[in-house]
């Protein structure tokens, strides 16, 4: 996966990060807080704060610890709450740890690791109609007007 963008809903004062499947083409919405959706924005553009944000800091300690963030994944979508995890690369063996998304994708950015989603997860979004082909949108003007007529209540959303 990787992210195809940030998209802030006044309405919710939530934030959306959508994730694009290279290989199919399917585009996936989650939902997720306005802070996470800055934190996330933040690593992507690399922008250099003052001091260190809390994901900055995970990134400081996992390097100076010689720990690598070999991956992320997307790993269930249960009772509207997705969920993920953040693998791990220390001392020649793999670590998996339970995550937010959000943290896990905010992380992945700064480590410049692999973003991944399980097909179940996929298959699940689908079902609750969040699951679109990126062919679906003409333009972009299309994806904005497709997010913003989403509605969070009938499927669920990322809970914090």
């Amino acid at each position: 996966m990787r992210i195809l963008g940030l998209i802030f809903d006044p309405n919710l004062n939530t934030t959306v990060v959508v994730l694009l499947d290279p290989e199919r083409e399917r585009v996936l919405p989650i939902w997720i807080g306005p802070m996470e959706g800055n934190a996330i924005a933040i690593g992507m553009e690399k922008v250099a704060t003052p001091r260190p944000m809390t994901h900055d800091l995970m990134k400081n300690f996992l390097e100076q610890f010689h720990v690598t963030v070999s991956k992320v994944v997307v790993t269930d979508l249960t009772d509207d709450t997705f969920y993920a995890s953040v693998y791990l690369g220390v001392d020649g063996k793999e670590l998996a740890l339970d995550a937010r998304p959000s943290d896990a994708i905010a992380l992945a950015v700064r480590m410049e690791a692999p973003i991944y989603c399980a097909e179940r997860v996929m298959e699940a979004a689908a079902e609750l109609g969040l699951l679109k082909q990126r062919s679906d949108f003409s333009e972009s003007e299309d994806m904005k007007r497709w997010l913003e007529n989403l509605n969070p209540d009938d499927f669920g959303k990322y809970k914090m």
